[in-house]
């Protein structure tokens, strides 16, 4: 008999499938412990969870039968995939089933920012009967800008277009054609978004690259009249800067239901009437919480028994059948790939793999597609894996190209990718050393040699002596370690490359600390991890 432990609050439509299927059985433990979690998870065989479990190294330090665990929605902050990897215990997420539930809240909002729902019904429930103070405004007409275009924003747009509204459509990565198709305005200039939208949705996730993506400085780019809506990630926008925001005229309204600390300690909204919050209700309807009960309750069954491994956060990039040497091409072009999605913004145009030596000799398919996974993923709040990979690069018109050349050159195997981008070109080449040591050997041409692995940082910077102390006493002053490290230098034309990989990644203001350094020309911060 497989047990399967749940411990958070879940549908009862997904206990039901757990035991309705042979050999299964549900056992519900709410509340538990930290303390207690850890000495009884080794006698079941899966772990359900939602956001209040959080699954630590501690709880799988004696993980005995487990197998996997899957967390009934999207986020996984709460488990420590990089724990449970060493364990051999798969992590799971069901990131499709509050696609719909997400996009209507935000509409929600929407209506009610543009309508004065809530303060009109606090008033009246005051005792005032104001009509003229409460006009609100239509949708019709009105200019939409969706600020990310993946499976939620665009099931806003479908919305948005049902209400007449115009939209205009910016993606950090690349948009997928259906926008297009769809009459969306796609545009790469978000300061567009900024300048002409009535209202603003985002549908992006939260990483370095949007973090504070809207400080001060973008909300003076928006109308006055301007609405701007969050649905996806808190710190997106800068909590502080809103508010300020706010309370100075420079937007008309937001609705936030996202925080960078949630519950939130900084209760600024409080002092703005113009400011609609709600406790990140996007996928919290009834039949959201069921399509994600009944997914998670699914794939982990399925994963126990053996059969097909579905929204797996940490299986290996490479499937049965796969030389472990092409295994481990793949793990280390899909970490190149997630350094590449850091060093190489915008929209891409053109992306070129190249294997040489032995490695040539052998099906790289794999290899391909995993570093198409580490390059996709930063820019979607979905999984994506090696099923759905090929089909996201279609849909947003990113054609790979490969090529092999068995002639072995300065090592016996090389795996190297190039991205031009509306901005950049780029180049990143790795190789495997005694079939196991993953290792980046060169970044747009400056021959390096680190390992990628937890936390990157990157710095394009002037060759003169002194860097090396200077960016060390930085982190050490932060209290972090150097795990590995690589310099490379252009004597031509006095640049140079400085890549290390770090125990812990620098806070903002240990990033600001070295992007001010004098010698630093360009910084990019990378979680491997």
């Amino acid at each position: 008999m497989y047990k399967i432990l749940i411990t958070d609050k879940l549908a009862q439509e997904g206990i039901d499938l757990i035991n309705s299927m042979e050999d299964f059985e549900a056992v519900v433990n709410l509340g538990i412990s930290e303390d207690e979690l850890s000495k009884i998870i080794g006698d079941y065989e899966g772990l359900i969870i939602r956001s209040a479990t959080t699954v630590t190294p501690k709880v799988l330090e004696n993980s005995g039968k487990l197998k996997g665990v899957a967390r009934a929605g999207v986020g996984v902050d709460n488990i420590d995939i990089p724990a449970a990897t060493e364990k051999g215990i798969l992590v799971m997420n069901t990131p499709g089933g509050n696609t719909l539930s997400a996009a209507e809240h935000t509409m929600a909002l929407m209506l009610s920012l543009s309508r004065n729902v809530v303060p009109a019904c606090n008033s009246l429930k005051e005792g005032a009967w104001d009509r003229k103070k409460y006009t609100g405004n239509q949708l019709n007409g009105k200019v939409l800008g969706v600020i990310g275009l993946g499976r939620i924003g665009m099931s806003v747009v479908k919305m948005a277009l049902g209400f007449d509204m115009k939209v205009i459509g910016f993606d950090p990565f690349a948009a997928p054609k259906e926008a297009e198709q769809m009459g969306v305005d796609v545009t790469k200039d978000i300061e567009r978004i900024y300048k002409e939208s009535d209202f603003i949705s985002l549908h992006i996730p939260r990483n370095e690259q949007t973090i504070n993506m809207i400080t001060t400085k973008e909300l003076k780019m928006m109308k006055s009249t301007c609405r701007i809506v969050n649905c996806a990630r808190g710190g997106i926008i800068n909590e502080d800067d809103l508010y300020n925001g706010l309370n100075a005229g420079m937007i008309a309204g937001a609705a936030i239901d996202v925080f960078s600390k949630e519950p939130p300690d900084n209760m600024g909204f409080q002092n703005c009437p113009t400011c609609l919050v709600t406790p990140h209700l996007g996928a919290s309807t009834e039949e959201a919480q069921i399509e994600v009960a009944v997914e998670a309750a699914q794939i982990l069954c399925d994963a126990i028994k053996g059969g097909p491994v579905c929204n797996a956060l940490n299986a290996p990039a490479s499937s049965g059948g796969v030389s472990p040497v092409v295994a481990r091409y793949a793990e280390l072009a899909n970490r190149i790939g997630t350094v590449m999605s850091v060093l190489a913004p915008g929209h891409i145009k053109s992306i070129n793999i190249e294997f040489r030596g032995s490695i040539a000799e052998k099906p790289v398919d794999t290899v391909a597609t995993a570093f198409t996974i580490g390059l996709l993923q930063p820019h979607f709040d979905t999984l994506v894996n090696m099923v759905n990979a090929p089909v996201l690069a279609k849909q947003r018109e990113i054609s790979i190209d490969q090529t092999k050349n068995e002639e072995i050159k300065d090592l016996e195997s090389s795996f190297a990718a190039t991205v031009k981008t509306d901005k950049v070109t780029r180049t990143i080449c790795g190789t495997v050393f005694g079939g196991s040591l993953l290792r980046i050997i060169d970044i747009d041409g400056f021959g390096i040699e680190v390992s990628p692995e937890d936390t990157m940082v990157i710095i394009f910077n002037d060759d003169k002596p002194g860097v090396i102390g200077s960016v060390g006493k930085v982190l050490g002053d932060h209290g972090i370690n150097i795990n590995t490290m690589g310099v490379g230098h252009d004597l031509e034309q006095t640049q140079a490359i400085l890549a290390v990989s770090l125990d812990k990644t620098p806070d903002a203001k240990a990033a600001a600390e070295l992007a001010d350094l004098d010698f630093v020309n360009e910084m990019y911060v990378c979680k491997l991890q």
